[in-house]
């Protein structure tokens, strides 16, 4: 009798307590999630501010107290800016240099992250140290340098620049990404296609870089998505207006007035627009061999 009781009392004490358990559970969760949508809707606005501005007439722009929406969207906006300066020759100028950088990148930085992590040499420790500390080193730094190098290559106002130094490693962060993903892969896999007779060479080419799609991944989405957006290399190494790249384009609608001294940023604003399709399309239809790529390679945030 004196057992039950005890339960009794056990389970009575048990019940409220499971019950404010499972309220703060619900309220954590409430707060979380409000949480997220806040800070979904704060980065989130400047997006939305670029798009409805595209739609805007001029002096909507500058009118005060702001409107979020336009009072009639001006959809030919875009049609505007496609002929308003040669847009169409910066977005084929930037997708030669995505395209040969990123190329470049991926394979690059992959042949240098497989010594690393496969082979066993002196001083592959101290090469790969080094090789991360030029990720301390700003883009700043070595600008001049770089410009007289391309400069007594005859380099300067063509796209070399803007690619080909890509073809070298790809950067110490790509290198750094290949190899920690590599490292993730069974050294068994090597072992197997050596004892078949496949050179290193092969393994690497027919075994270790098919499993690596989730990292090629991530590494051109991020390349992709840098040099797309570049706009300082441009300005240092571009100076006739035909070889723009669409970021450095962009400026001219904000120099360059309309007719009738109208300024251009709605036409700014659907440029702009326009030139983040890419990046959207190739993040979202990769996301999730870019997300996996990223975990495993262990670059968690």
């Amino acid at each position: 009798m004196a057992r039950q009781q005890a339960f009794l009392v056990e389970l009575a004490g048990a019940r409220p307590a499971g019950r404010s358990h499972a309220i703060a559970w619900s309220v954590g969760n409430v707060l979380f999630y409000l949480a997220i949508a806040l800070l979904s809707v704060i980065f989130l606005f400047p997006f939305f501010w670029t798009v409805t501005s595209s739609l805007k007439q001029p002096f909507e722009l500058f009118e005060y107290p702001p409107k979020l929406f336009p009072s009639v969207p001006q959809v030919q906006n875009y049609l505007t800016a496609l002929n308003t300066e040669p847009l169409l020759l910066w977005v084929w100028n930037s997708v030669i240099v995505v395209t040969l950088s990123t190329i470049g990148v991926v394979v690059s930085s992959s042949v240098v992250a497989y010594p690393f992590a496969r082979f066993e040499y002196r001083g592959r420790e101290l090469f790969f140290i080094l090789t991360l500390a030029t990720m301390m080193l700003p883009a700043q730094v070595t600008l001049i340098p770089q410009f007289i190098l391309f400069n007594a290559l005859g380099w300067i106002n063509t796209l070399l620049p803007l690619w080909v130094p890509f073809l070298f490693g790809g950067g110490a962060f790509y290198i750094f990404l290949m190899r920690q993903f590599l490292l993730s892969l069974p050294a068994d896999l090597d072992e197997a296609a050596l004892i078949d007779g496949a050179s290193y060479l092969q393994v690497f080419w027919l075994v270790l870089l098919p499993l690596c799609q989730p990292a090629l991944a991530a590494v051109a989405i991020i390349s992709f998505v840098s040099t797309w957006n570049d706009f300082l290399s441009p300005l240092i190494y571009l100076n006739s207006q035909e070889k723009f790249t669409l970021a450095l384009g962009l400026q001219f609608f904000q120099n360059v007035p309309e007719e009738g001294g109208m300024p251009l940023q709605h036409l700014l604003m659907a440029a702009s627009v326009m030139a983040m399709i890419p990046c959207l399309v190739l993040f979202f239809s990769f996301q999730r061999y870019f997300v996996e790529g990223v975990v495993l390679s262990g670059i968690k945030g």
